[in-house]
């Protein structure tokens, strides 16, 4: 249901090469450096609303000098980048932080959360980040909020948190996070970059160009509209999203009208 790392070196092999090099280089900067600086860990995600593909949930780790170099680096909230500054920056920000996690949740587990009474994709989204954020026990953490109720939700991710370090961590919850603070900015980066290469994953696995999967492109309209209902292609979509559900009762509705 949701792919950490190593799930991500196995299935997307085309970046093996490059997420491993991630996994190495914190395996061996754990050890030098976190007991001697504060760590701060910023949470954002890639992907929340599309009608194709997984979300990316990614937290970074980083002390106040690594902060710094993202600064230097120009590392900002990813949206506010070309995706060519993107891809520059996932290589180079590895180089710098101190510690990540990336948790990649499918869409069939969307589909999950959002069938399940007690959940949605906010509970969900929370769910992950209190994931990510308990194994790296920082004194700070930013988490980027994705609901209109700041205070529901902070309180949630709260109490999802496990470990000694939840007393004495500062936690700021906020919209918009990932324009405010940097170490927001490099998880909104890295998390774009993974989500952008399983999509063109997706796009070489089934050998058609959907687009981003988000329903402002023409190309994912069209494709979900011409494709919704192909084998090959139905693990893609989110099956609860509204657009998806009316394409399926209107073909059942011709089924009938033509029984």
């Amino acid at each position: 249901m949701f792919w950490k790392l190593k799930a991500i070196f196995e299935v997307f092999s085309f970046n093996l090469k490059r997420l491993s090099s991630w996994f190495l280089f914190v395996a061996k900067k754990k050890k030098t450096l976190r007991k001697t600086k504060k760590i701060s860990v910023g949470v954002d995600e890639s992907g929340r609303g599309p009608v194709i593909g997984p979300m990316v949930m990614v937290a970074i780790a980083a002390n106040e000098d690594q902060v710094q170099k993202l600064i230097w680096l120009g590392v900002k909230d990813s949206k506010l980048l070309s995706r060519e500054a993107r891809e520059e920056m996932f290589d180079r920000i590895h180089e710098i932080v101190e510690d990540f996690r990336v948790e990649v949740i499918e869409a069939s587990a969307i589909d999950a959360c959002l069938m399940d009474v007690n959940s949605n994709l906010n509970w969900l989204e929370a769910d992950s980040s209190a994931r990510m954020v308990s194994e790296l026990a920082p004194a700070k953490v930013i988490v980027d909020c994705p609901s209109i109720n700041v205070p529901a939700y902070s309180a949630y991710f709260k109490k999802k948190l496990v470990g000694d370090f939840v007393d004495g961590c500062e936690i700021v919850v906020m919209h918009k996070a990932d324009e405010k603070y940097h170490v927001v900015g490099a998880a909104s980066i890295v998390a774009k970059v993974i989500r952008d290469r399983i999509i063109e994953h997706y796009k070489e696995e089934i050998g058609i160009d959907f687009g981003s999967g988000y329903l402002g492109e023409a190309k994912t309209r069209n494709f979900l509209k011409e494709h919704f209902d192909d084998p090959k292609c139905k693990h893609l979509f989110r099956k609860m999203w509204k657009p998806y559900q009316k394409l399926v009762a209107e073909k059942k509705q011709r089924s009938l009208e033509d029984y």
